[in-house]
């Protein structure tokens, strides 16, 4: 990754503030996980969005990230657990635009590094980019990363999600 990337990356606490921004970054989010999990929209043409209520809402242990290239907002992260252990990337999306150029694992460093410890993200093996990046980014945190297949709650038409837990040294 370029130095210029570097600069211009913002990885910023979100807020309430930034829900506008954000709920059209989870739009597109939600569109590229249907293809993997079949998820539709509702009546009113949106997806389901609980986990970024409650990264918005201030329920505790979870927070939002929004991710700014430039003065772009390029992607988020939404994070669980951060008062227990293992932490969760609960959700993570960048757009297309900026993916394959480093943002991501850089990104994804970044936040992690801010709570040291045992930490868990969890993809579908059908996601092959997601699962590539996945592996690539825990096993650069941690060669010592686990990976397990567990059942999608409440979902057991879906294939089980893969687990990677890895820990970020303090």
């Amino acid at each position: 990754m370029n130095s210029d990337v570097q600069t211009r990356l913002h990885v910023t606490v979100a807020s309430d503030a930034d829900r506008d921004v954000l709920e059209r970054l989870w739009v597109m989010f939600s569109h590229d996980l249907s293809q993997y999990n079949h998820a539709l929209p509702d009546h009113d043409g949106r997806f389901r969005q609980e986990r970024l209520d409650a990264a918005l809402g201030g329920e505790t242990g979870w927070v939002a990230r929004l991710i700014h290239l430039g003065g772009s907002p390029v992607g988020f992260a939404v994070l669980r657990a951060l008062d227990n252990s293992p932490h969760v990337i609960n959700s993570f999306f960048l757009v297309h635009g900026a993916r394959r150029r480093g943002i991501g694992t850089l990104t994804v460093k970044c936040i992690v590094e801010e709570f040291p410890g045992r930490w868990s993200v969890a993809f579908q093996d059908t996601n092959e980019p997601a699962a590539a990046f996945w592996q690539r980014v825990c096993n650069s945190i941690d060669p010592a990363a686990m990976k397990e297949h567990r059942p999608v709650p409440g979902r057991p038409e879906l294939r089980p999600d893969t687990w990677i837990e890895f820990t970020v040294r303090g």
